[in-house]
């Protein structure tokens, strides 16, 4: 049996696209699949190696660690969907949550406990394949269940995964979700995720280190203080608190938008499209028309209605509140990402 259709969407984070992964819910042609790669450690969920079903079960349900100590630090992301309600089945502080329980699973269904617990007994069985056999039958119980000829798969923070992504599921379109670079990196120096993000990447460079791996205790030792509270692991309450220049989230994603545009640009045009968040808004009809087509759905006038009305511009343009100075140099720090996004397109 051929693969349903599959698509991709990928961005930066920040802009926008949880929004539309609950567009995208509302169409009865499509299954979305929100932040599955997020949920299961994105490239570590997609092994070059045939794996059993009880095997791959594993990198779709075991917790992630991350996540699970955000939550029970009481700094959970807002993307984090498991209802954290006394009498549930699991927690982060007893049990972990399943990767698949905290994202995916929530986005279908008010009950995920059931939901995973009947793919559980079937994934068990399944045999030894490659892993983007496991992912496609996964996908087919899925909307065997909820419905939709085609899947679209959307986590916020993937661009680093396309070559990964696209080698694993050769016939997969993509869709680029991006954002004004200084309200996109506004809204992340906001986002835990990402100022935990932005501090990794200022410990590599004080260490002179390009991975988590390379920082031996004596490098760890020659950490500024204000760094080294961090070394023994983060509390997410200072992670927070702590004073960071934006223009450090300017160049954050400045390199994570170089970085995508590069895998986009090897991708056949007839496999991507762009999809900017303020045209979205700006014309939103119009373009959630023209993402219909190239996933390969009908435009439903009345999906186009309920999308459109679902659509929140209250955000657009925050970064023109900061102060003349702060924006000068926001705009600055954007100007690589803006740089190549503008010969791409």
């Amino acid at each position: 049996m051929p693969a349903r259709p599959l698509v991709f969407v990928v961005g930066t984070g920040r802009t926008g696209s949880t929004m539309l992964s609950r567009i995208l819910h509302m169409h009865p042609e499509i299954l979305s699949i929100n932040e599955l790669f997020a949920s299961v450690n994105g490239i570590n969920a997609l092994p070059k190696e045939p794996l059993s079903g009880d095997d791959f079960w594993r990198i779709v349900a075991s917790p992630n660690v991350v996540f699970d100590a955000m939550t029970a630090n009481g700094t959970p992301l807002p993307e984090f969907l498991y209802p954290r309600r006394h009498g549930r089945r699991f927690s982060a502080e007893t049990t972990g949550i399943p990767a698949l329980s905290l994202m995916v699973l929530p986005h279908l269904t008010d009950d995920p406990d059931e939901l995973i617990d009947i793919l559980e007994g079937d994934v068990t069985t399944w045999p030894r394949r490659p892993i983007a056999l496991h992912y496609e039958a996964m996908f087919g119980l899925l909307s065997a269940r909820f419905g939709g000829r085609v899947v679209v798969e959307r986590s916020g923070h993937s661009l680093e995964w396309v070559p990964h992504l696209r080698e694993t599921f050769p016939h997969a379109k993509f869709v680029h979700m991006f954002r004004e670079g200084p309200d996109c990196a506004l809204s992340m120096s906001r986002h835990l995720g990402f100022r935990s993000s932005a501090l990794v990447r200022e410990i590599l460079e004080c260490a002179g280190v390009g991975s988590v791996l390379e920082l031996t205790p004596d490098r760890l030792q020659k950490l500024p203080p204000d760094l080294a509270v961090f070394a023994g692991g983060f509390n997410f309450d200072a992670v927070r608190d702590r004073s960071v220049p934006i223009t450090r989230f300017g160049s954050l994603w400045s390199e994570m938008i170089v970085e995508g545009v590069e895998h986009l640009n090897k991708i056949p045009a007839d496999k991507q499209m762009s999809l900017k968040y303020e045209e979205l808004l700006s014309s939103r009809r119009s373009e959630l028309t023209r993402l219909a087509e190239f996933i390969d759905v009908r435009p439903d006038s009345e999906w186009l209605r309920a999308g459109a009305e679902l659509l929140d511009d209250s955000k657009r343009g925050a970064a023109m509140r900061l102060a003349p100075d702060e924006l000068a140099a926001l705009r600055q720090s954007c100007e690589p990402g803006l740089s190549a996004l503008q010969e791409s397109l």
